[in-house]
């Protein structure tokens, strides 16, 4: 059996716009009950990535990893990911496409579809609010994610491009 869409958040609450998908993900929860999605969507939010959430990837239809960037476009980057086996692969932090380089060595199998939303920040110092410019790409970025958990549909997803 298939279980929700996982959206999973990656960030630190206390290094300004790092708090990006963090905010997106408690944005979404009252939204997802109230919008009936709340058993097809879950949302799991955590500091970094871990060996360990090599378990959440299970069973799921797909998998969206929300992050900040310095680096991407404004307002986001959204692309379809797959497994890699990369530098970040150890026991203490990992990207998202060792993630599912992991899934596939313990399970033997691809792990399911998987998407990165990488949202435009610009200040990551501890200790900051997070800034003006996150705060509306974070906007923008919500409206993506909003409707891809509401269609749910794997082609509007390789699309990027939900209808509007």
């Amino acid at each position: 059996m298939t279980v929700p869409v996982l959206v999973f958040a990656i960030g630190n609450e206390s290094r300004g716009d790092d708090a990006l998908a963090p905010l997106l993900v408690r944005g979404l929860e009252g939204w997802a009950e109230a919008a009936g999605l709340g058993e097809r969507v879950e949302l799991v939010e955590d500091y970094q990535l871990q060996v360990e959430h090599v378990t959440d990837l299970l069973d799921r239809s797909a998998v969206l990893f929300v992050d900040a960037d310095v680096s991407c476009a404004e307002p986001f980057h959204f692309s379809e990911i797959a497994a890699e086996k990369d530098s970040s692969y150890t026991s203490h932090v990992m990207t998202p496409f060792a993630l599912l380089h992991t899934y596939r060595q313990v399970y033997g199998t691809d792990a399911p579809p998987a998407f990165l939303l990488r949202i435009r920040g610009y200040d990551f110092e501890l200790g900051n609010p997070l800034s003006g410019k996150a705060a509306a790409n974070l906007e923008v970025a919500a409206k993506l994610v909003r409707e891809l958990c509401a269609e749910a549909d794997l082609h509007r997803w390789r699309e990027g491009q939900p209808d509007r």
